[in-house]
């Protein structure tokens, strides 16, 4: 049975755009926009799973560090 939803945790690329993983399962994508990035990582997950075994909700959780001196 397929799980009815998978994470991903997203970050800014020191390059410019946007990375993102899967939590639990060996995908990773990135793409310069938000907007791209969501196509990417749905094609990703597609292309991950067995026909019908794909997650139904893909979540993607955003993670903004800031370093700042004091």
């Amino acid at each position: 049975m397929a799980s009815s939803e998978i994470i991903f945790e997203v970050e800014e690329s020191a390059e410019g755009g946007f990375e993102a993983r899967a939590l639990g399962a060996s995908i990773f994508t990135q793409a310069e926009t938000m907007n791209e990035l969501r196509s990417a990582v749905r094609d990703a997950v597609l292309c991950h799973f067995d026909e019908g075994q794909a997650p139904a909700v893909v979540r993607l959780h955003l993670v903004h560090d800031e370093v700042f001196a004091v």
